[in-house]
């Protein structure tokens, strides 16, 4: 076939993702060999491949939709931001430096083009199709000299585009016909079409519509999508994340708890930390009957939880003037003193330390920690990326870890490559959860600790739910888009031809 299609978005959030990961799943199911990509990622969700490499979670969950292995090809260029002006580069799964929003826009980045364009090729030669994820929108034009992963990769690549919009935003039609009329002909002429996301109604209400923006563009409808909720899996950044958010079955979006298994729920409270980072670690959770997660700024959310989750963070010494600040810190340690849970991961394990050394990070150098665990952290240069393996409560557990800080632990029980102590247990592992006996195990401990007569339901299977959430994406593009032409659109290659409207931003 050795097709392609880049998968573009007048917004963020647009839903560039999922229907990038259920064009794949669809795919998949037909037989074909695909792969994700996505040129550039800035997000706190990242993964470890099994060669040691860190890329985009999204890009990781795309992989499994497409039933392979991720590979760092898939995500060549990985920014971690860092505050409101910089961001950590890692360039083919490893860190290469910090750089500012300026200094990245300002040169750095179009010397990628090349590596990118190199890994997409390298995808292509080994695929049948790759279908490829843009960033924001192609239509940001002060970005579009140094863009390296939208319209110059459609460009270079010689790309069909496909323009997602989110209609439950409002505005869609204008978005559309903005996205289009604010790109040089050259990159006109790669847009095929749209595809509408996130539709509540009837869509013979929308359809004038669409042939209105046909005939206004030159361009069609490549279908209408649903408004389904549970389908935002493996999000890139915290753009939902606020107080009271509750997570659900369903990989983190809102919606309803299923029941328990036993009587009693059991409620989790996770500190909404700066950067929080791989805050997918919750979606195992989340997926458990009766279990109900909620993101919490202040004392009082904390009070009645069974347990609190101090969760990744890319800016620890951040976090943890942010918990003094808001008096977390001191509700955290009265918690640790009434022996009631607490769960520290990656960042959120290394602040509830005694102490921390940080001259790469904050360069803060020495920082008190909270003390409810016997650790010290050296933050060191080189960045620890591995998929490790062990044992914990008698269940085996695999995770993977990404950090700078280094942990000594000088007592308490171990726990995986932490402690615990009392009714606090820390540990870098993320995706720990995902294990499914250690995590009904975990929970049993934290039941019984909170006094709640909870039971986990024996049958939850982490995977298999992810599983079921894959096929739903792709259910939804087989359902609700023009397969027969999206099919023709990624097996023939770039448009031809195609009605130019007035050109905007120069090429």
């Amino acid at each position: 076939m050795s097709g392609g299609l880049l998968v573009a978005g007048t917004t963020s959030d647009a839903g560039k993702s999922v229907v990038t990961a259920g064009i794949c799943r669809w795919l998949v199911r037909q037989g074909v060999k695909v792969a994700p990509f996505k040129a550039q990622n800035m997000s706190l969700n990242s993964f470890v491949t099994r060669e040691g490499a860190e890329i985009g979670r999204a890009q990781a969950m795309q992989a499994q939709a497409c039933r392979i292995e991720p590979t760092a090809l898939m995500n060549p260029v990985l920014l971690k931001p860092g505050g409101e002006q910089s961001s950590q580069v890692v360039l083919l799964g490893r860190p290469v430096g910090e750089l500012s929003a300026r200094g990245y826009h300002g040169g750095r980045q179009r010397k990628l083009l090349g590596t990118v364009l190199d890994c997409l090729a390298a995808l292509r030669d080994s695929h049948d199709a790759v279908i490829c994820e843009g960033a924001g929108s192609p239509a940001e034009i002060n970005l579009r000299r140094t863009d390296i992963v939208n319209m110059s990769v459609a460009r270079g690549a010689r790309l069909p585009v496909l323009v997602v919009g989110d209609i439950d935003r409002g505005g869609v039609f204008a978005s559309f016909f903005g996205t289009v009329a604010l790109l040089s002909p050259e990159d006109q002429e790669l847009v095929a079409g749209f595809l509408v996301n996130k539709f509540r109604g009837d869509v013979s209400l929308l359809e004038p519509g669409l042939d209105m923006l046909r005939g206004l563009t030159g361009r069609r409808s490549y279908g209408v999508l649903p408004f389904q909720g549970g389908l935002g899996i493996d999000e890139e950044d915290g753009m939902g994340l606020s107080s009271g958010r509750a997570f659900a079955h369903g990989a983190g979006r809102q919606g309803s708890v299923p029941p328990p298994d036993g009587q009693d729920v059991l409620r989790v409270a996770v500190c909404a930390v700066p950067l929080t980072s791989n805050f997918t670690d919750l979606d195992a959770l989340a997926a458990e009957p009766g279990v109900v997660v909620r993101f919490a700024d202040r004392p009082e959310e904390l009070a009645d939880a069974d347990l609190v989750v101090v969760p990744g963070t890319r800016g620890t010494v951040r976090a943890l003037d942010w918990l003094h600040e808001r008096g977390l810190a001191a509700a955290l340690r009265r918690r640790a003193a009434e022996g009631r849970p607490v769960l520290g991961v990656c960042g959120g394990f290394q602040l509830l330390g005694e102490r921390i050394e940080d001259d790469v990070e904050s360069r803060r150098g020495q920082v008190d920690g909270l003390g409810l665990l016997p650790v010290r952290v050296r933050f060191a240069r080189e960045k620890t990326l591995g998929r490790p393996v062990g044992e914990a409560l008698g269940e085996r557990v695999e995770g993977y870890e990404i950090h700078h800080g280094v942990a000594e632990v000088t007592g308490g029980e171990p726990f995986l490559d932490g402690c615990r102590v009392g009714g606090v247990w820390g540990t870098h592992w993320h995706g720990s959860l995902e294990s499914d006996a250690f995590r009904r195990a975990f929970l049993r401990e934290v039941a019984a600790a909170a006094g709640r007569r909870f039971t986990p339901a024996p049958g939850t299977s982490f995977a298999a739910l992810r599983e079921e959430q894959l096929d739903r994406l792709g259910d939804l593009i087989e359902q609700h888009a023009d397969t027969d032409a999206l099919w023709r659109l990624i097996e023939s290659g770039a448009p031809r031809g195609l009605p130019f409207l007035p050109p905007g931003a120069p090429a």
